[in-house]
């Protein structure tokens, strides 16, 4: 039984976030929503139980290129901090980073088990093999 229903991503263009990671991370689209005027509210990828939505959202904080990389040293700030897909080994870490790099976003740490990078909007995201 999986206890994470979804997680709402708020973004400014839905389309070519979900797009991105549907691409780097192979996950299919579930379904999508539309706003009453029929332009794109939603859609909703499928991760193998839960649902990540990516939602319209009206206002964000501060856009991608403003955002400075995280630090070791950083604490965690309020919201969320970070959206993390597990992959079996090193060598599927290494296409997920590939494939990330490829679309323009570059890695801005690793650790021994896991890559950090960002979403076109901003939003940090990684990738993980660490042994739960």
């Amino acid at each position: 039984m999986s206890l994470l229903h979804h997680i709402a991503l708020g973004v400014a263009e839905v389309e070519a976030i979900a797009a991105f990671y549907r691409e780097i991370f192979g996950i299919q689209e579930r379904t999508r929503h539309l706003y009453e005027d029929g332009r794109l509210r939603s859609i909703w990828l499928d991760m193998g139980g839960p649902v990540l939505m990516v939602e319209h959202a009206a206002a964000l904080e501060a856009p991608a290129h403003q955002r400075r990389a995280l630090q070791p040293s950083d604490a965690v700030g309020e919201g969320l901090f970070l959206l993390t897909f597990t992959v079996a080994d090193a060598a599927e870490r290494r296409a997920v980073e590939a494939r990330a790099e490829a679309a323009g976003q570059p890695i801005e740490s690793r650790s021994d088990f896991s890559s950090y990078f960002r979403d076109p909007e901003g939003n940090r995201v990684a990738v993980s093999h660490y042994p739960l």
